[in-house]
Parts: C-alpha cells; structure tokens; sequence
C-alpha cells in the first residue's frame, strides 16, 4: 500500500467515525445531558457490552503504545489521541496517533525487513 493511500483512508475512517458519532451520540447527549448515563449505555445489553468493553481494551492497548514509543522513538504529543480516544473514540483516536507517529518519523530511514 502506498504511503498516500494509507494516509488517506486513515484520514477517512478517523474522521468518518468523528462525524459519525457526531450524527448519532451528540443529539441524545445534548438532549438528555446525562454523560455517565451515555457511557453506561454501552452496556445495555450482551452484545453492546460486548462492544464497549472492546472498545474500552482497545484505548488500554493505544495508551500503552503510546507510552511505550514516546520512551523507545521519541513519539511526542500522543496524549491527544489518548483525549480523542475517549471522544469521539478510539477510532479518531488512533487514527490521529498513527498519522501523528507518521509525520514525526518521516525524517527517519526505514527500519531493515526481515526476510
């Protein structure tokens, strides 16, 4: 896959989920206004349970990366993927991160393939 490729659809599903969440969560949270309601509802039933605890791992894991490459590559500025991991979500959130971790190794060369 080519680098402007991947760009772009990390583009596309990080902010395609931000707008998407926008459309669909922010009416009822402005409308009823209850946020730990809004959280709890993830877990309404089996299947959303399912979900939101998949969801909720997967910022676990991106927090953990994060940490981990701003002490091995020097990744800086992760804790807004951290902060757009929690809203809109940790689609937007580690999108951000992966292009962010993109820009910032750009000056640096590839790391040999083991073949």
């Amino acid at each position: 896959m080519s680098r402007n490729l991947y760009q772009g659809l990390l583009w596309l599903f990080g902010l395609g989920f931000a707008v998407a969440f926008n459309l669909i969560v922010m009416p009822a949270l402005l409308r009823d206004g209850d946020i730990p309601g809004a959280f709890a509802a993830g877990f309404v039933n089996p299947y959303a349970s399912g979900y939101a605890l998949d969801a909720i791992l997967c910022w676990c894991v991106l927090a953990s990366w994060v940490a981990h490459e701003k002490t091995t590559l020097g990744v800086r500025h992760g804790w807004i993927a951290l902060v757009l991991g929690v809203a809109p979500g940790v689609a937007t959130g580690f999108a951000f991160y992966l292009l962010l971790r993109l820009r910032q190794q750009a000056g640096t060369p590839p790391e040999p393939s083991a073949t």
